[in-house]
């Protein structure tokens, strides 16, 4: 599924040795990324081609005249729907070449040099792992070191994300995106500074029933834990009474199992919960709370009247949304239902398959290539993240294990 990057700013300026070219502002989840000109991009995408072939979109072409202002829109507008569609293709998006170019790109555009950090990753209950990283270090290998510090298995590493999260003075906790993969957490971090954020670890799932997937690692039960006491102080999920009771009673316990067991019954529990908003419906300009997980988009909607009307959405009734500056979050959660979607249903066809007679094994092979090619899944491929020789926290990670 596409990115979200938007090319919404660009700016003309003058070359050192005289003429002119323009300056085009990347943004990736409404927020400022890098800058590029044209001829990097299109540098760029001769390197994709040579290795992706004809599966690369095609690139804007060049104007050998001096361009109109309609022209310079036209051009603006297509590299737009260029990095758009470039990142549908996953093997595009984690291979070498595209990671190295955003990552160029990013820190020449925020002037950060590749040294020796300390990035502060913080916990759900308030305290923060201090890392010791390269500033030019990505997203999934920020994680990566994350993860091992806190003993988290690394197969369980992919229900995990990184975020950049807001505490209010208020009490209000806002989830203001999550990082990608291949951006740089410090590089980001440093051009948020006016948001006063920081980078929170969170789980990365839409569907409340896998957290069963991660309870025989302590190090997820603790992370899944700490979560949900934090969503349930921060009015995220409301418990009754009852339910806090016993809630309150094994936490004195310190069962956490049987917290996060009796959590799953709670409204909106393994959601993700957006900032307010104005809605529409049923009425114009009313305030919303809208929840989003576990195939659904609820919403919490406030009247003028001041009554409470609770309205919910299905996802698989979702055929399409256009996404606004505040919406990008909830646009990614509506992409990973789906993709959780397609990967249960996946897994249930393959159950699903019977043994049959030899003379019908090689019309099912074709079959199930044909159910695979046309099912829009494709499961992605990790990328080899080499540790540092000089980075303590890999110092006992061996290479084959990454």
């Amino acid at each position: 599924m596409k990115m979200h990057f938007s090319i919404p700013v660009s700016e003309q300026l003058l070359e050192k040795f005289g003429g002119r070219y323009v300056l085009y502002s990347v943004y990736l989840e409404g927020f400022l990324f890098c800058k590029v000109r044209y001829s990097q991009l299109h540098h760029w995408n001769d390197q994709l081609r040579r290795i992706f072939g004809s599966t690369v979109p095609a690139f804007p072409p060049k104007f050998y005249l001096a361009m109109t202002k309609s022209m310079a829109e036209e051009r603006r507008s297509q590299l737009e729907q260029y990095l758009q569609s470039v990142t549908v293709d996953p093997s595009i998006t984690n291979s070498d070449v595209f990671i190295s170019f955003f990552r160029k790109l990013q820190q020449d555009t925020f002037q950060i040099q590749t040294q020796r950090a300390s990035l502060d990753v913080y916990l759900a209950d308030g305290r923060n792992v201090r890392l010791d990283i390269q500033t030019s270090d990505t997203a999934e290998r920020v994680l990566e070191v994350v993860s091992y510090k806190m003993g988290l298995s690394r197969e369980l590493i992919g229900y995990f994300s990184l975020y950049f999260i807001q505490d209010h003075s208020n009490g209000v906790l806002s989830v203001v995106k999550k990082v990608a993969e291949f951006e740089l957490p410090y590089v980001s971090l440093q051009s948020m500074k006016e948001s006063d954020c920081k980078i929170g670890i969170r789980k990365w799932y839409m569907d409340p029933s896998l957290d069963k997937t991660l309870m025989d690692c302590d190090a997820s039960v603790n992370l899944l834990y700490m979560q949900a006491l934090q969503e349930i102080e921060k009015n995220w999920v409301k418990p009754t009474d009852e339910q806090m009771q016993k809630m309150e009673s094994l936490q004195k316990a310190a069962n956490k199992m049987k917290v996060l067991e009796l959590v799953q019954e709670v409204q909106h529990y393994g959601y993700m919960q957006l900032d307010p908003c104005t809605c529409d419906y049923p009425e114009v300009d009313c305030s919303a709370a809208v929840h989003v997980g576990n195939n659904e988009i609820s919403c919490s909607i406030k009247l003028p009247s001041n009554q409470t009307k609770e309205v919910s959405f299905k996802i698989n009734r979702v055929r399409c949304w256009q996404v606004t500056f505040l919406a990008f979050l909830l646009s990614s959660c509506l992409k990973k239902i789906i993709s959780e979607q397609l990967m249960k249903t996946t897994k249930e066809d393959k159950e699903m398959l019977i043994e049959m007679p030899e003379s019908l094994k090689s019309k099912k092979s074709s079959v199930q290539q044909s159910q695979i090619a046309h099912s829009g899944f494709i499961p992605r491929k990790r990328i080899l993240v080499r540790p540092n020789k000089e980075d303590g926290v890999f110092e006992k990670i061996r290479e084959e294990d990454l």
